[in-house]
């Protein structure tokens, strides 16, 4: 292919005169946008220690009162992106988030998506559209768009989670907006006693209005026990892998990003296929290394690690003995929407 010109071609004269009215050659830049063969991600190759960050996110609730910040979060940002974006993925944002006994996150609610993956601790909750949602470690808590959520300490020990929400996605199209709201009241009821059993759905005999999201909380105990019965089922099955999904429309448990729980059997590498969307790997129980292209990333119980999209990725269970239990986050949703998914 024949090389482009370069904007210093141009004469000083007419590029001042595009300038002036709002005008940009694409030629120069095409290749930047539109490289040959596949794309060119700011996404880097990154982990996270947890037992680097903590100690600070530990300081952070001594140095700061939940009154002053609200939700005191350490952000895990992508340095490809530029530590200033506070974003993991072109799509992905990552936070610690740190509750403190006796604390209190008032109730709002926003544009993005968010899920929270709890890390730590237990007596803190997430009040979701009413319904009150415990946390312990491994349980996953969806606060979907535009939900009004909250979150509380009745507990001993400070509590921990990962956040994980697209909003550099809906910062991106100029959509993000937060509104403040007065403490929920609690409704009986919890989503996932009703829905959480597969195969059987509740029958709406009679009518009555369907929430979006039927199932907030999914609790790790259960997805833990489903892996293993996968794993014990099917012996020979590569990725031993689940997918959270919304009970009543089948389909990812959020329209964005998408949320796995994938178990790594003693001694196990797996090798998975580059695909378009980026992809967080978070470990819950165990230890996993995470290979992508040239970079090793050995991942302790509660690290995380970011990988961009169109790159092959290797995790490995270094234990001969125990398994491995990893949260995984990814683009997948997104990319299929816009038609842009691939597997290579």
């Amino acid at each position: 292919m024949n090389e482009l010109g370069r904007l210093e071609d141009l004469p000083q004269d007419y590029r001042d005169a595009l300038k002036a009215q709002n005008l940009v050659p694409l030629w120069p830049s095409l290749r930047a946008v539109l490289p040959p063969g596949k794309p060119r991600p700011n996404t880097r190759a990154t982990a996270w220690s947890y037992q680097a960050l903590r100690p600070l996110l530990m300081q952070a609730g001594q140095l700061t009162p939940i009154e002053k910040a609200e939700r005191r979060v350490l952000v895990l940002a992508n340095p490809g992106h530029g530590l200033d974006k506070m974003q993991a993925s072109a799509a992905i944002y990552l936070g610690m988030q740190l509750l403190l006994p006796g604390e209190w996150a008032p109730s709002h609610r926003h544009t993005p998506n968010a899920v929270r993956m709890i890390v730590e601790g237990e007596g803190a909750y997430t009040t979701v559209d009413g319904e009150k949602c415990p946390m312990s470690r491994g349980d996953l808590i969806l606060t979907p768009t535009g939900l009004w959520h909250e979150h509380g300490h009745d507990g001993s020990e400070p509590v921990v989670w990962l956040d994980v929400l697209d909003l550099p996605l809906v910062h991106y199209m100029e959509a993000s907006y937060h509104v403040d709201g007065p403490r929920q009241t609690v409704h009986p009821g919890s989503g996932h006693r009703s829905h959480a059993h597969g195969g059987l759905l509740p029958t709406p005999v009679f009518e009555r209005s369907r929430k979006a999201y039927p199932m907030l909380r999914y609790p790790w105990v259960e997805a833990r026990a489903a892996l293993q019965a996968l794993a014990a089922d099917q012996p020979t099955l590569d990725a031993v892998q689940l997918t959270y999904s919304n009970p009543a429309t089948g389909g990812d448990a959020e329209n964005i990003l998408g949320f796995y729980a994938l178990m790594l059997r003693p001694g196990q590498t797996l090798n998975l296929p580059a695909r378009s969307p980026a992809s967080v790997f978070h470990v819950i129980e165990g230890g996993a290394q995470v290979r992508i292209e040239e970079q090793v990333f050995d991942l302790a119980e509660a690290d995380t690690c970011c990988a961009p999209g169109y790159t092959p990725i290797t995790l490995v269970n270094a234990s001969a003995s125990a398994p491995a239990f990893v949260f995984i986050a990814d683009e997948s949703p997104l990319h299929r929407k816009l038609g842009v998914y691939e597997t290579r």
